[in-house]
């Protein structure tokens, strides 16, 4: 059985507004549920983030130029929807 705790938050009224419409389409059976996953994702999400850290640390550290171009050549991401480093 899962454990929960229960918590006290604040957000910008138009992001309340958001999750309260999810709720209203049926996107999520509560408020709680919908704010649950948005956090349950995130914590996974700077868990992975984590973990590319990590990872590049022990194969010497952050990749080329080179090497993210060829990632995202093989993930089929295109170079207008990355952010560019200045």
């Amino acid at each position: 059985m899962t454990e929960y705790a229960k918590f006290a938050v604040s957000m910008p009224a138009r992001v309340a507004e958001g999750a309260r419409r999810a709720v209203r389409q049926g996107r999520a059976p509560s408020l709680s549920a919908y704010i649950a996953n948005a956090v349950e994702a995130k914590v996974a999400h700077d868990e992975l983030a984590s973990l590319l850290t990590e990872m590049l640390a022990e194969t010497g550290g952050p990749m080329t130029g080179a090497e993210r171009r060829a990632a995202d050549r093989a993930l089929g991401v295109a170079k207008s929807t990355r952010r560019r480093r200045r």
